[in-house]
């Protein structure tokens, strides 16, 4: 993309923008958002560090903020990986359920911005409304039993588990495809799964997997799973903010600063998207990035549960 092409995307982004089109301003709208939380629910110097273990050093803090980062370009690049990438390596730190918490902001600023992004509307919900319902139930299925229980290492690693069989599969299978294909029941276990599983640990594989087995369209493969993982994040925020004790303001800050951070990663991620990768390509390196994720959680997990 040469700088007079891209002074002219610019150009037209500000002009659809003040026109009020639905692309521009949704993208716009989930920035600000969390730019906004940022500045709003900003503790002060001197409780930066609250809430979060004392042990966190400067130097964590930055590799924080550089798997942020990647994570986000990897999330513009493929619709998916955010919080599968985030969770586990920010849940090793500090305390898990702060991590899940904390972590179910910047993934909503993202979906956000990519439900516009892909241009993804009411036609999507239209036709797939089953799948966000139960995506819906799930999620608040999964926020009281975050409030109620803790889970430890049992359900990242059960998560690592499918991860690692989906990996196996596809391999195997030498990538197999159903071209649009719908199964209205895996379709609704996967939703229900979906939320539940992001509620209780921010990790849910089970949807991306299913569409990247049935969906061959990339912006709708993007943008419904963004239009599915937007809503259940949504949920999620407001039920943890009205109906428990989960979202404090300082957790709202911390999410919002995460977020901030994440949009750097996320525009390289888009920009690399459009680049439009070999079909190919893509396959391996959705395969290779969920196949080092699992490895991260069995890391993480197996010690702890067998050892």
């Amino acid at each position: 993309m040469n700088p007079h092409q891209s002074q002219l995307n610019t150009a037209q982004f500000l002009k659809n923008l003040r026109d009020l089109r639905y692309r521009e301003v949704m993208m716009v709208v989930a920035t600000l958002a969390v730019v906004a939380g940022s500045i709003v629910f900003f503790p002060g110097v001197e409780n930066i560090t609250k809430g979060v273990q004392s042990n966190v050093s400067v130097g964590l803090l930055t590799l924080f903020v550089v798997v942020a980062i990647v994570a986000g370009a990897v999330k513009g690049m493929i619709g998916f990986g955010y919080a599968l990438i985030t969770t586990p390596i920010f849940a090793s730190v500090i305390d898990p359920t702060l991590a899940v918490v904390v972590l179910a902001i910047p993934p909503w600023m993202i979906n956000m911005f990519q439900i516009g992004e892909t241009n993804t509307g009411l036609a999507f919900i239209r036709e797939e409304w089953m799948l966000v319902g139960l995506a819906v139930v799930g999620s608040i299925l999964g926020v009281f039993f975050l409030a109620q229980f803790r889970t430890g290492p049992i359900v990242p690693f059960l998560i690592g588990l499918v991860i690692f069989g989906y990996v196996v599969f596809q391999v195997v299978r030498n990538f197999v495809t159903i071209e649009e294909a719908h199964h209205p029941i895996g379709l609704s276990i996967a939703g229900f799964l979906e939320g539940f599983l992001l509620a209780v640990a921010n990790l849910g594989p089970l949807l991306p997997a299913y569409f990247h087995t049935f969906e061959r369209d990339v912006d709708r493969y993007i943008g419904g799973l963004s239009m599915v993982l937007g809503t259940i994040f949504t949920i999620r925020i407001l039920q943890m903010v009205f109906f428990t004790d989960l979202m404090t303001t300082y957790r709202l800050w911390l999410g919002s600063i995460i977020a901030v951070v994440t949009i750097v990663g996320l525009l390289l991620g888009t920009y690399l998207r459009r680049l439009e990768i070999d079909q190919e390509k893509f396959n391996w390196f959705v395969i290779t990035l969920l196949f080092v994720i699992s490895l991260n959680i069995f890391r993480n997990t197996i010690p702890t549960l067998f050892f």
